[in-house]
């Protein structure tokens, strides 16, 4: 009976050591995995570890995304990004009229004179640009009050009157290609976001971002025009310098749409003109814009875009507008010069005095005689040799326009082979000035939208609130002409360089002829009796198709100065946004 017991005991005593054992062995196989895991994840395997399963995260995440985006196409959701592209091949004609001389009826309202360029309210008697901190301040309170003056109608020069009749000057029989703009009224809903208009091979589900790699060798003009959503970079409400024939909104444009379409290169990016980067490029500089008033134009665009970043002082004299930003000690410059070539109005043999006579020879001593103080030139002109004048070379009359001497005599130049020798010209002196070695640029033909006649021949624009659809635009003849004399004028010029100055074309010609909303139109002033609509003659009224909006197309030229100084001054590189 006592030998139960004492067998019973001896196996309960073996069971405690049993549970140690094997506690102490799962706790060594515990640690023994943590640091195996510890050491896998901290070594270059464990590197491949993280990088598969971070991939595997970044994969989920990216179809996820494409999942999105298509269910966007399919839905149709994102009309406001459709594009319309601008063939980078000969552009497919829709119609193409004869245009026997359409010069001499060409513009004539729509160009303005200068003469009432005043400048500044208070000239500074001597022109400088060196360090201008010490200078005193002005305070611009209405800038462009002085400006605006620089009436459409250009004076007693101007070409025939509008009671001339229709036969004596020609007419471009344009008919409009967007079907959906037939209508002279614009309903005052297009202040909303685009309807989806365009047909749906031009759709887009995606449009250019603001950050791009633009590379040094990228073909700028040839793309296609997108809407973005985020409109411009300023209004007519932020900036003080326009125009106010250029202040669409101001005067009235009920539409908005024209002033959001941006330009994107085929083989690039074209980024928002971005003000804090052009003052960083230009820091110390001077850049100067010399023509006619597109050339005002283009630089109160500029204006305004550094507006947003910096409210310049304004340094202008009798000579010149000057605005000059303080932060980067750079100076934006304007030069008056219709035709950039030298100009006199004395009586000369048969020509009476106030006709113009042209030296086609001689570069215009206006702007040149600043040129070694400016570091980038902003070259523009061509519209005014559709005005009244005599063509010299040699001091021998060799071309008139508008104008016919008593006696006949051989005349060998017309108004158009007039404009590619000033091109020519004014290249040369740029190319060969022994004390310049800047950047020059030279801006092709501004393109105008007169359709269905010249300024003063029932000539119109109203109700363009879009761009024209490839394959649907009428060519001018007379711009296509005019742009390749001057395309020629500046290759010969550059040929004679002797100088180490840069000098680039900016060839906005075709790029712009899609534009035709983005003139003012009959909005030309903030008249609230002015008259926008067809009469029942079924005539226009009197508007201006050949400056431009602003905001509105004239920016991207700025866009496009600024890629190209970023592409002198920093070589090829990425731009920034």
């Amino acid at each position: 009976m006592a030998s139960t017991p004492s067998k019973d005991y001896s196996s309960n005593s073996n069971y405690p050591r049993a549970l140690s054992s094997i506690i102490i062995s799962v706790g060594l196989l515990a640690i023994f995995i943590t640091l195996a895991s510890w050491i896998l994840l901290s070594h270059p395997f464990g590197s491949v570890v993280r990088s598969y399963f971070n991939e595997a995260d970044r994969t989920s995440d990216l179809d996820s995304s494409i999942s999105f985006k298509d269910a966007d196409s399919v839905e149709g959701n994102h009309s406001y990004k459709s594009d319309f592209a601008v063939p980078s091949s000969n552009v497919t004609v829709a119609q193409k009229p004869d245009i026997v001389n359409p010069v001499q009826s060409q513009n004539q309202e729509a160009i303005d004179d200068g003469s009432n360029d005043v400048v500044s309210q208070k000239p500074d008697s001597s022109v400088s640009f060196g360090n201008e901190s010490t200078l005193p301040e002005q305070d611009v309170k209405s800038p462009v009050q002085t400006e605006n003056q620089e009436t459409i109608d250009s004076g007693s020069n101007d070409a025939p009157s509008a009671g001339l009749p229709d036969s004596a000057l020609p007419e471009q029989d344009v008919k409009n290609p967007l079907q959906t703009e037939d209508q002279e009224t614009i309903d005052n809903g297009s202040n909303d976001a685009p309807s989806a208009v365009l047909p749906d091979s031009q759709l887009s589900g995606s449009s250019p971002g603001n950050k791009g790699s633009v590379a040094s060798d990228c073909d700028l003009f040839h793309g296609e025009w997108f809407y973005d959503p985020a409109g411009p970079v300023y209004t007519n409400n932020t900036c003080p310098v326009i125009t106010q024939m250029q202040n669409c909104q101001g005067n009235g444009r009920p539409d908005k749409e024209y002033e959001s379409w941006r330009w994107k290169p085929s083989q690039c990016e074209l980024p928002r003109f971005n003000g804090t980067k052009f003052l960083e490029l230009m820091s110390g500089k001077t850049l100067a814009f010399v023509g006619d008033s597109v050339a005002r134009n283009q630089m109160e665009s500029l204006l305004c875009l550094l507006w947003q970043v910096e409210a310049p002082k304004n340094r202008g004299n009798r000579h010149m507008q000057r605005w000059y930003f303080r932060s980067k000690s750079v100076m934006i410059v304007r030069i008056w010069s219709s035709w950039l070539v030298h100009q006199t109005s004395e009586a000369f043999g048969p020509v009476p005095q106030g006709v113009a006579q042209l030296h086609l020879d001689v570069p215009d001593e206006t702007f040149m005689q600043y040129i070694p103080d400016f570091d980038v030139v902003v070259l523009s002109s061509g519209h005014w040799f559709a005005k009244q004048s005599v063509y010299m070379l040699n001091n021998e009359i060799v071309g008139t326009q508008l104008w016919s001497p008593p006696k006949k005599q051989p005349m060998t130049v017309n108004n158009i082979e007039a404009f590619g020798i000033s091109v020519e010209t004014s290249m040369a002196a740029m190319a060969t000035h022994s004390n310049y070695t800047g950047l020059t640029i030279l801006r092709s033909y501004s393109p105008d939208h007169y359709e269905g006649g010249a300024w003063n021949t029932g000539g119109s624009c109203t109700g363009k609130v879009k761009p024209i659809l490839p394959g649907q635009l009428v060519e001018n003849g007379f711009t296509n002409t005019m742009h390749e004399k001057q395309v020629s004028g500046f290759h010969r010029g550059v040929k004679k360089q002797t100088n180490k100055s840069k000098l680039k074309l900016m060839d906005i010609t075709d790029v712009f002829s899609y534009r035709h909303d983005g003139h003012p139109g009959p909005y030309r002033s903030p008249d609230p009796n002015k008259i926008t609509k067809r009469g029942p003659d079924g005539k226009p009224p009197p508007q201006d198709c050949l400056h431009w909006c602003m905001p509105g197309p004239v920016d991207t030229w700025n866009e496009l100065v600024l890629e190209i100084i970023r592409r002198e001054f920093e070589g090829n590189q990425n731009s920034d946004a």
